[in-house]
This record gives structure tokens, C-alpha cells and sequence, in this order.
């Protein structure tokens, strides 16, 4: 990993900190091997991510709606990176819509399923992401009302609630694939046959998903799913929503006739071909990374809960993204755990990134009826094919000796 320089900023709140045994002047470690494991939040760009953004941005930098042979030129790289993307994800080229990352697909879907109709109800989840939960709590002022479903102890959709379920007046249902603070995968099978046979569109938040494990949109049987370059070592500012042949949600701007309408305003042609590469790179060595990505999280689970104990892992142990870890050390207060990790040299999270700034506890975490020392104490490492196993043992060495100083 990449040297840098920690040179902490001091406040006034944190310097109370420092006088409470968070830690000591001494203690402050001002250069040292920083250890990235928020990949959750983002991820690095490839080095071949970057150069094939650089060369498309030098090679086929026209506008892909021009009709010279500039614009055809950038034309063929736009639609062969579409047909790519389709492929790997089991779509048609045709329902794949590139926009400027997850939340603006999220948007797209939910506010253009809803726009121009009667309000009715929409389903989803306790611990929706963000771009979903706030665009959804926008409709509730148009009218809609929404109905939540509940989640097991572990994180997982509780599927004997839909039977009981009142699919009446329903208008969308919406549902987060991967968690992106436990990691936990959701069934969706059950909950899509329900949205076929009442006719309602679902869409799925496939953010954390897709790039990390497979994901087969015919399969899903989803109207529309969302998805973000940089959380699969792509570029930032781009992602797509793939959207069900037949399904026309009506666009959140307009402008131009860019992606069906859907999505107006010229392609970002070099980003895109860019999350083309990253993806296949992904689809090509899935298997033997998600086997690398596994056994680093399983060495951090495993080192963690051995020398900090107690500690609880939050959410499925068997139905999770292969790179995410969500543990709690009861007893801490997770902020005050966050900084001095920091100042170890160990980037982590405490939830969301989208989220942060927020005095609210992690609602997903809240869902699972988590106790709340457990919920106070809890913290998101997440690893990618960037980190290695040398990298983890001394993570787990850092981590364990800022947790027993704060115990102490």
C-alpha cells in the first residue's frame, strides 16, 4: 500500500478526547503505512481503469451523438462498453442506462416510476441506503404511504411477513441487494414473484452488488437496478441503471435524447468505458478474488474476535458480500474508536458515508434489534483485492492495541 503522512488536526472536541484516554500526544503516529479498509465507500481505480480512461479521453473524445467520424468514433466505444456491461450483467444492451453513479439511477427509477400516477404505497426495507430512503420520504409529501418490511436478527428480508403483506394500491417496491454496511445479501426471489403477479415495478439497489458478486438482472426478475463504477475499482461519476425492456420511467431532466430520454445530457463516453473495464476485470477474475476478498475478511473476523474480545459481528454469516466485516466492540463509543483507528493508520467507517454527520444510530442496525451498546460500538471494515494478508495481520495488531487502550 501507498505511504502517507497523518498529520492530525487537533480540535477542541478532539483534544477532550485525547484527555480521556482516547489517546496520548505521544501515542499520535505522524507518518506510517496508512491501511485502507473503507472500500465500501470506494474503492481505488485500476491502473488500467485509469489509462483506459485517459486514452479514450485522448483517442474518442468527441461527442457520441455527432454524426462525423469524431462522433462515430466515440459512438463504437460507448456502445461496445454497453454491450459489455449487458453481457456480464444478464441484460439486453438496450436496458442499460449510464448515469453519474447510484444515486442518480436510484433516483431515476423511484421518482419515474411514481411521477404522473395516483399515489399509492411503496414497500421497502428498514435500513434502506440514503438515495432511497430520502427519495422515498419525498412521495410521502405527494401522498404515498409507505410500508416497511422487517428484517431478521441477521439482516435477511423476514419472508413469511409477505404473505400478510397488503399488496393492495401498490405503486413500487424497493429493496437494497447488498447491504452496504453489513454486507448481508437479500433473497429477492419471493418478493419478486409477488411484484410480477400484482404488476407493481421493483427496483433494486444493486450498488454494493454488482462487481462483487454476480448479479443476473433477467434472473432477479427486477423492473430496474441501480449500480455505481467506484465501488468496483472504476471511476467515480458514473454508473447505470438497468432498466426492464417495456418499463419507461418518466425522466427526472430533459434536455436531449441521450440514453431513450431517459437520461439527457452527453455520455461521459471515457468514464464509461472505464466502469466497462473494471467490470470485466471483475468478471474475469471473479472467482479467485472473491476466494482472496473472503479470506482476508474471515482473517480480520477471526484476529479481531480473538484479541478483542467481547465483540459482536453484525449480520449474516453466510449470506454477506465477500470483502465486508460490520463488528462491535461493546463498551466503546464508535466515534471516539473511529479517530483513534484513524491515527492508528486504519481507515475505516462507522456506517454509511452518505450518512455520515449523522447523531442518529445506523438504522440498519436498529432493524436487526441490535442492543444499543452494540450499535453504539460498531464499526464497517471493508477490503479489496488492493489489501493483502500481511496488511490484515497488521491491521488486526493496531486495532486490537487501540481497543484495549480505550478499555483500559
Amino acid at each position: 500500500m501507498q505511504e502517507y503522512a497523518l498529520v492530525p488536526v487537533i480540535s477542541k472536541s478532539f483534544a477532550t478526547h485525547i484527555n480521556t484516554k482516547i489517546i496520548s500526544p505521544a501515542e499520535i503516529v505522524m507518518t506510517t503505512s496508512a491501511i485502507y479498509l473503507d472500500n465500501n465507500a470506494t474503492t481505488r481505480a485500476l491502473p488500467e481503469v485509469i489509462e483506459t480512461v485517459a486514452r479514450i479521453s485522448c483517442e474518442q473524445f468527441a461527442n457520441p451523438g455527432s454524426r462525423h467520424r469524431f462522433g462515430r468514433d466515440a459512438r463504437k466505444v460507448l456502445e461496445d462498453s454497453r454491450e459489455q456491461i449487458a453481457a456480464i450483467l444478464g441484460a439486453q444492451p438496450s436496458e442499460v442506462i449510464f448515469t453519474s453513479g447510484g444515486t442518480e439511477a436510484t433516483n431515476i427509477a423511484i421518482k419515474g416510476f411514481t411521477t404522473n400516477i395516483e399515489p399509492g404505497k411503496i414497500i421497502l426495507t428498514e435500513g434502506e441506503h440514503a438515495a432511497t430512503l430520502e427519495t422515498c420520504k419525498q412521495l410521502v409529501q405527494r401522498g404515498f404511504d409507505l410500508d416497511w418490511l422487517k428484517v431478521d436478527s441477521a439482516g435477511r428480508l423476514r419472508a413469511d411477513q409477505l404473505v400478510d403483506c397488503n399488496w393492495d394500491n401498490l405503486k413500487l417496491v424497493t429493496l437494497i441487494l447488498a447491504h452496504n454496511e453489513t454486507g448481508v445479501i437479500q433473497d429477492v426471489e419471493s418478493i419478486a414473484n409477488y411484484c410480477v403477479e400484482h404488476a407493481a415495478p421493483l427496483h433494486l439497489d444493486g450498488v454494493q452488488a454488482v462487481g462483487k458478486i454476480p448479479v443476473n438482472f433477467r434472473q432477479l426478475q427486477a423492473t430496474s437496478l441501480s449500480a455505481a463504477a467506484h465501488k468496483f475499482h472504476g471511476p467515480r461519476g458514473v454508473g447505470l441503471l438497468l432498466l426492464k425492456q417495456n418499463a419507461k420511467p418518466l425522466p427526472l431532466m430533459h434536455g436531449g435524447h441521450q440514453e431513450q430520454g431517459i437520461r439527457p445530457g452527453t455520455e461521459a463516453v471515457a468514464l464509461i468505458a472505464g466502469m466497462a473495464t473494471a467490470l470485466n476485470r471483475w468478471y474475469v477474475d471473479h472467482i479467485a478474488r472473491t476466494e482472496q476478498l473472503c479470506s482476508m475478511r474471515d482473517q480480520l473476523q477471526a484476529g479481531l474476535t480473538k484479541q478483542c474480545q467481547p465483540t459482536v459481528v453484525n449480520g449474516s454469516l453466510t449470506h454477506r458480500l465477500p470483502n465486508t466485516l460490520n463488528i462491535a466492540f461493546p463498551g466503546l463509543d464508535g466515534e471516539a474508536l473511529l479517530v483513534a483507528l484513524d491515527l492508528a493508520g486504519i481507515a475505516c467507517s462507522l456506517g454509511s458515508t452518505c450518512a455520515s454527520g449523522s447523531t442518529e444510530p445506523t438504522p440498519v442496525l436498529k432493524a436487526m434489534n441490535c442492543p444499543a451498546d452494540v450499535i453504539a460500538a460498531s464499526v464497517r471494515f471493508s477490503v479489496s483485492i488492493d489489501n493483502t494478508p500481511a496488511e490484515i495481520n497488521t491491521a488486526i495488531e493496531r486495532i486490537a492495541k487501540v481497543v484495549k487502550r480505550l478499555r483500559a
